[in-house]
């Protein structure tokens, strides 16, 4: 029973913990890879239902330490999937978020690599700016009193410092692109950056969009958060 119960557990956790590498390394689809998931949490329910059976009828089979790994390793199974969908639920389910919900930056050297992507470049339109309003109202136009050029240049800097693959940098058009890659599953987002003349001050304008996927479980927002502070640090903000 404490082999089985071992067993179970094990597997529940390898489901929902491989998913994202075999994804990203291309040994899966991204179905198969949530489906992993899915069948790491019934791993997960029938090992514990198993473990409380050995307990509670075979609690001579049962030593501690083999019961709290097993308990470990199955509610870590459980509850990293259900955190995702708690998660899905308390943020919009967008995957393209702009400081500039009028006029978004528009991709450009970026354009012919999302071409095979499922989603496309095209800003998403109203119902997504309603959304983002509502869910992320602190995300506006940036003003700076440096030069375009100056910021050009802090902007290329915080996307080394943030380990982003820079794919173009403007300086006459004050458009800086880039591409982050998340960790767990490798998903690939783009990131645009608009800085424009606005008299005495510049205006900069960042858009983050994902490849693939309806919601970005608020991956996007938090990433244009973390380039504001990135940005402001680098001029010293």
């Amino acid at each position: 029973m404490k082999i089985l119960v071992g067993l179970i557990s094990l597997i529940s956790i390898l489901l929902v913990a491989l998913a994202g590498p075999l994804y990203k390394f291309g040994l899966v689809d991204l179905a198969t890879a949530f489906a992993g998931f899915k069948f790491g949490v019934f791993a997960g329910i029938a090992a514990l239902v198993l473990l409380g059976i050995q307990l509670l009828f075979k609690r001579d089979t049962a030593s501690l330490g083999s019961a709290l790994t097993s308990a470990v390793l199955a509610i870590t199974a459980i509850a990293i999937p259900l955190s995702m969908m708690n998660t899905a639920k308390n943020v919009p389910p967008v995957h393209d978020i702009s400081t500039d919900l009028v006029n978004p930056p528009e991709f450009v050297a970026i354009a012919p690599l999302r071409a095979d992507a499922p989603n496309p470049i095209a800003y998403d339109g109203i119902e997504t700016a309603e959304q983002q309003r509502a869910a992320y109202p602190e995300l506006q136009t940036l003003n700076y009193p440096q030069s375009k050029s100056e910021l050009v240049e802090a902007t290329k800097q915080a996307i080394d410092n943030l380990g982003w693959e820079l794919v173009n940098a403007d300086a006459d058009k004050g458009i800086i692109e880039a591409t982050d890659r998340t960790m767990w599953f490798g998903f690939k987002d783009d990131v645009v950056v608009r800085i424009t003349d606005n008299g005495n001050e510049r205006l900069v304008d960042i858009r983050s969009k994902s490849r693939v996927g309806g919601s970005d479980l608020g991956k996007n927002a938090a990433r244009i958060h973390k380039f504001i502070e990135e940005l402001d640090g680098t001029l010293g903000k």
